[in-house]
């Protein structure tokens, strides 16, 4: 077997970038700050049914619900929360919370993307550029959140310019 080879940063757990289809799954959103915000409404093009489940949400988590973007649960994580979820993002400022669903995925198989620590993570969560067909992911290893940010506008402007000839 190869040796797998180390980031720059030495780590050795590096990501395979995938497209899916999530058109017909349940992504379950625990928490409704502003990263979840900005996280559902990034999965509202690609996914089917999004469930938040929070006590209390950010005015866009609202608005979101309102349009019919995702489906807001105002109440604290439950037994059950997570049935039927094809992936999770455990996005709460509790980490002890945090680590509860990320064990409850653990066990039920489910991918999970926990927000607040890069070790509890099965996926990252790309900057994402549309342009047509074209759907284009921007990762930084969870590290340099302003270089994927940049990097995205730029992308996003140029092919919006029609200066990269696509």
């Amino acid at each position: 077997m190869r040796d797998r080879k180390k980031t720059k940063t030495g780590d050795e757990k590096v990501f395979f970038p995938m497209f899916v289809d999530i058109s017909g799954k349940t992504c379950v959103v625990i928490g409704a700050g502003r990263i979840a915000a900005r996280r559902i409404r990034t999965l509202a093009d690609f996914c089917g049914d999004i469930r938040v489940v929070a006590p209390e949400a950010v005015s866009a988590v609202h608005a979101m619900a309102e349009e019919g973007m995702c489906c807001w649960i105002p109440r604290a994580y439950g037994p059950g929360d997570l049935e039927g979820a094809s992936m999770v993002l455990a996005a709460t400022d509790d980490p002890k919370l945090n680590e509860e669903i990320y064990d409850e995925c653990r066990k039920r198989g489910v991918p999970v993307n926990v927000c607040s620590d890069q070790k509890k993570c099965d996926f990252h969560f790309p900057g994402i550029v549309r342009h047509e067909e074209l759907v284009i992911g921007i990762n930084g290893a969870g590290r340099d959140h302003g270089r994927v940010r940049a990097l995205r506008e730029r992308v996003q402007e140029l092919l919006d310019q029609g200066e990269l000839g696509v």
